[in-house]
């Protein structure tokens, strides 16, 4: 029952990562690989502001409102002008590489190459007992209270809010979304904030698990994350959560019963295995491409 707990944990910070991914995928139809850079930002700003003596909660918050302008920035600047050309996923995927080395560049540039802490009692650290031999700490209740709920919200967002029938509409038929009054670029927009937020989020929770920050803290992440959209079905919300988890679980347990070295053959061997059942994941539609 402890590794259950650990993998769900560990899954849900897989998922936190990947919705973001997600969201972005689901409107504009490219991955946003800047997003792993967003992912280590939200990390420090949490880190700066709580070595500043500001309570960890508040500074959470402020990494979260700061990553989402810096998504529109990115938004602006890397994706932005990449739109509408024939060869536009090609080039917002090596646009958002670049954005991800510049970002890490200023992070190393301003904090330096070496691992940062949090102090002993930023955040409460002592586990709770679930059973006589089950542990969960406050953080990993957090992270997977997040997942559920951040999924949950987005899912009824999309579903049942003028501004997600507006998203969904994008998604579809940008070119018939703006003959139907939809602001397109106001969508943009807010997907990018959204999923930066999301992202610093992710990213925070992540740093403060293992409480080390360094310049390539999303690195570890990234291609789990990559895995859990495309196992959950390209574009599906709820598949990246899923998917996320499934992943969790396949590492804890590889890691208790076989080893650590086997871990990440395990999660990407599950993945090979799902694709070759489900083509398009688990969660994946054959004609409908998700928000």
């Amino acid at each position: 029952m402890q590794q259950v707990v650990n993998g769900l944990a560990l899954g849900s910070q897989y998922a936190l990562f990947a919705v973001g991914f997600t969201l972005v995928l689901g409107v504009l139809d490219v991955l946003n690989l800047s997003h792993v850079a967003v992912f280590t930002a939200g990390a420090y700003v949490t880190y700066l502001m709580s070595s500043h003596g500001v309570p960890i909660v508040l500074a959470i918050a402020i990494a979260v409102v700061a990553c989402s302008g810096l998504g529109i920035l990115v938004e602006r600047i890397g994706f932005r002008p990449l739109r509408g050309r024939s060869n536009e996923g090609i080039s917002a995927l090596v646009s958002g590489v670049a954005v991800a080395l510049i970002l890490e560049a200023i992070i190393l540039a301003k904090f330096g190459p070496n691992a940062l802490n949090f102090g002993r009692k930023t955040y409460p650290t002592a586990p709770v007992q679930l059973a006589s031999d089950v542990l969960i700490t406050p953080l990993q209740l957090v992270t997977i209270g997040s997942a559920i709920g951040l999924t949950v919200l987005l899912q009824w967002t999309l579903k049942f809010t003028t501004f997600g029938r507006q998203v969904r509409a994008v998604a579809e038929n940008a070119e018939a979304a703006a003959l139907l009054g939809v602001r397109v670029q106001s969508v943009y927009i807010w997907t990018f904030a959204i999923a930066s937020a999301s992202g610093a989020f992710a990213g925070a929770l992540f740093a403060m698990q293992f409480n080390g920050l360094t310049p390539d803290l999303g690195d570890s992440v990234q291609l789990k994350g990559l895995a859990a959209i495309i196992l959950g079905g390209m574009g599906s919300i709820s598949g990246s959560l899923c998917a996320g988890i499934m992943l969790g679980f396949v590492e804890v347990l590889t890691v208790q019963f076989v080893g650590s070295q086997w871990k990440d053959l395990a999660a990407f061997l599950v993945l090979f295995v799902v694709l070759l059942v489900r083509p398009r994941g688990l969660l994946g539609l054959p004609t409908v491409r998700q928000a």
